[in-house]
């Protein structure tokens, strides 16, 4: 089969991304779904498994991918035939524990994901367990795979984790990557007010129009006195933020007493400071998220097939131009998210 595959390890990594006709077509095994990929979509940890991830032996060439959607052609040992001809939208986050633990909050270590621990949907056909993919019907493909993994992680972010209520007021930083325009489009949804940040003017101009009551321009300095002089000096009631180090001291200083800091992310390193007396005095709770169950996945997806929420796609490239895609995501001028066109 056709794939898009990481030749090396490098940084940057689009130089080491190539298509391939060679690509051994997969077989599902037991409890396992094959399926023909009509549309796939990037995400950073597509560049990180290019960069190498610390831990992890990927084999390259390799091809990943953590979204993607497509029509089911072949169905392994003990699942229902009825699956054949369906489309479906992937979780790739495979619960190891979820058995064994139903009640605990799955972490990293209870994670595998496809497109990092094994084969993505970079390729012509992707195989995953029957129940990792959800039945879409006739949602459109390309707006099902750019919806998927952000949005799984927002929800969970916002809903799960931080509680969101109706009427709270969000900052949402780093506008313009996939989780964080997610993040806006589920605050904005519930009726909540948002505030997003960025190094780029027009992103900012550009969540304005998706719904973004403010847009504060990063230049570097403490930008956390224009989120209280927004709010009236009172603060935000949650902070999502995937930044980390280089913006953490603004975040909390831009919380509500009693607010909410959660994060899924820390793009420019984890090893921030912070200010204990600010946390216990002012009663701010720190929360860590990732991924997303199926449970999640279910209730947030229920949204992409009722038209109510709609991802936002900055482009779309065919398997054969998958360089310029990777080369779009490494530029980090993309609004929303970069996709390939399987079909």
């Amino acid at each position: 089969m056709k794939a898009i595959v990481v030749q090396q390890r490098g940084n940057p990594v689009s130089p080491n991304v190539t298509l391939v006709t060679d690509r051994p077509k997969p077989h599902p095994q037991s409890g396992e779904v094959l399926v023909r990929t009509e549309a796939s979509a990037l995400n950073s940890l597509d560049l990180w498994v290019g960069r190498g991830l610390p831990g992890i032996e990927t084999q390259y060439p390799f091809s990943s991918g953590s979204d993607g959607a497509g029509r089911v052609e072949e169905v392994g040992a003990g699942v229902d035939r009825a699956w054949i001809g369906r489309r479906v939208l992937l979780n790739a986050a495979v619960m190891q524990d979820a058995l064994a633990h139903p009640e605990r909050i799955a972490s990293g270590e209870d994670i595998r994901m496809i497109g990092e621990h094994s084969p993505g949907t970079m390729g012509e056909f992707f195989c995953a367990p029957a129940k990792n993919v959800l039945d879409i019907g006739e949602t459109d493909p390309i707006q099902a795979a750019a919806f998927g993994l952000t949005h799984l992680t927002a929800w969970r972010m916002l809903i799960s984790r931080a509680q969101l209520r109706p009427g709270m007021t969000i900052l949402v930083t780093g506008i313009g990557g996939g989780v964080a325009v997610a993040l806006l489009n589920i605050a904005k949804h519930f009726g909540c007010t948002v505030i997003v940040t960025s190094r780029h003017q027009w992103k900012i101009d550009r969540a304005r129009e998706l719904g973004a009551a403010h847009g504060i321009l990063d230049d570097g300095s403490d930008w956390s006195k224009s989120v209280r002089t927004l709010t009236g000096k009172r603060g935000v009631d949650i902070v999502a933020d995937s930044i980390g180090k280089a913006v953490h001291s603004q975040c909390i200083k831009s919380l509500v007493r009693g607010g909410v800091f959660v994060t899924c992310g820390a793009t420019t390193g984890g090893d921030a400071t912070t200010d204990l007396v600010r946390l216990f005095w002012n009663q701010i709770t720190y929360m860590g998220s990732t991924m997303g169950d199926m449970a999640e996945f279910r209730a947030v997806t229920t949204f992409l097939r009722s038209g109510q929420m709609r991802p936002v796609v900055d482009s779309i490239q065919k398997p054969l131009d998958a360089k310029k895609a990777y080369e779009r995501l490494e530029s980090g001028e993309q609004f929303g998210k970069v996709l390939i066109d399987w079909s």
